[in-house]
C-alpha cells in the first residue's frame, strides 16, 4: 500500500463515520454534504472491502474491521495533526504553545514542577499538560507516543525511542514507624514475609523485578496508581513499598514512616524523557527537549537529601 494512491482526506472521513456513525452527523462534524459524505463512505468500504458501518434496525453498528480500526484512525489522526503543525523556527518568549506530557504523579513531583517554573520563566506563552500514562506503556509504545509530546518514563520499560536523559534516583523502602517486627535494618527475610503495597504492576520497575531473580515473591496486598499515596498505605500497617528516595524527601513527614535501605544492590533508575520521533526536527520540541536536559541536569546535580 503506497500513500502516494491515497487520498489522506478519507482518514478524516474514516474517523468521523466511525465515531458518530451516522453520515449526516459525520458529515456536518467535517463540513462536508450528506452526498459527499455518502461517496466517501462508498470508497472507503471499497478500499476496505468492507462495509464498516452496519444497518441494524434503525442505526448504524461498526463492523469487526470498523471497531478494530476506531482507535487507529484516531491515532492517525492525531499523529497527522502533529505532523502539520510542525515548525521550522520556535521563538519562546513570544510562542503560544503547549506541550503534553505523559508522567507518574513522581515525575510530575520531582521534575515536572521545576519544569513548569523554568519554561513559565521562559516561555510564558506556553502551556505544560500532564497526564498519567496508561499501565500498558509497554505494550504499544509506538501509539502511546504519537498522541503525545513526550513521556517521563525511566530506563527499563520502554526502548527503541528517542530520548534525552533526565536524572538518576535510587530506591528505599518505606515501613510503618510502628512496625516493630522491622529492626534497625531490612533483610530479605524482611522483604519476603512482610505485606506490599506497589505502584501498579508488582514488577513494572527494574528493581522490583530484581526480587524475582533474588528468589522474593512479593506478597502484594495494595496496588495504587500513585507513588504519593504509598506513605499511607504503609503508615500503621505491616505493609512496606518501594519508592524513590527523591520522592521520598519531599514527603518527609508527610505519614508516620521511616525511609530505610534496601538489603540488596537495588538497580537504580535513570529518568529520560521518551518522544515519537515525528518530533525530532520540529523547532518546538527541540526547544522542549533543551530545556527538559537543562532543567534534569540542574535536578541531577543536586545531592540526595536537599
Amino acid at each position: 500500500m503506497h500513500l502516494s494512491g491515497l487520498d489522506l482526506n478519507l482518514v478524516l472521513s474514516l474517523r468521523a463515520l466511525l465515531e458518530e456513525r451516522n453520515v449526516t452527523r459525520a458529515g456536518q462534524r467535517i463540513g462536508l454534504s450528506q452526498p459527499a459524505m455518502s461517496a466517501a463512505l462508498a470508497r472507503l468500504r471499497r478500499h476496505f472491502d468492507d462495509e464498516l458501518l452496519s444497518r441494524v434496525g434503525g442505526h448504524y453498528e461498526l463492523t469487526a474491521l470498523g471497531r478494530a480500526l476506531l482507535e487507529r484512525t484516531a491515532t492517525a489522526c492525531d499523529l497527522l495533526e502533529r505532523v502539520f503543525s510542525s515548525r521550522a523556527d520556535f521563538l519562546p518568549g513570544s510562542e503560544e504553545h503547549e506541550f503534553t506530557l505523559l508522567a507518574s504523579d513522581y515525575a510530575i513531583a520531582v521534575y515536572g514542577a521545576e519544569l513548569a517554573r523554568t519554561v513559565h520563566a521562559e516561555a510564558p506563552g506556553v502551556r505544560l499538560r500532564f497526564q498519567r500514562p496508561p499501565t500498558e506503556v509497554a505494550e504499544d509504545t509506538e501509539t502511546l507516543l504519537s498522541t503525545a509530546d513526550g513521556l517521563l518514563m525511566p530506563h527499563g520499560v520502554i526502548s527503541g525511542f528517542p530520548a534525552v536523559e533526565l536524572f538518576a534516583d535510587r530506591w528505599v523502602v518505606l515501613v510503618a514507624e510502628a512496625n516493630d517486627e522491622v529492626g534497625d535494618r531490612l533483610t530479605m527475610d524482611d522483604l519476603a514475609r512482610l505485606p506490599w503495597v506497589t505502584y501498579q504492576r508488582t514488577y513494572d520497575a527494574p528493581a522490583a523485578r530484581q526480587l524475582s531473580m533474588l528468589g522474593v515473591d512479593p506478597r502484594v496486598e495494595v496496588s495504587v496508581d500513585s507513588f504519593q499515596v504509598l506513605p499511607f498505605l504503609v503508615a500503621g500497617t505491616r505493609r512496606i513499598a518501594l519508592v524513590q528516595q527523591r520522592l521520598a524527601e519531599r514527603l518527609s513527614g508527610v505519614a508516620a514512616v521511616r525511609v530505610m535501605e534496601a538489603p540488596y544492590e537495588a538497580v537504580p533508575l535513570q529518568e529520560a524523557l521518551w518522544w515519537h520521533p515525528v518530533h525530532t526536527q520540529d523547532a518546538a520540541h527541540m526547544w522542549l527537549r533543551e530545556t527538559a536536559a537543562r532543567v534534569g541536569a540542574g535536578l541531577a546535580a543536586s545531592a540526595y537529601g536537599r
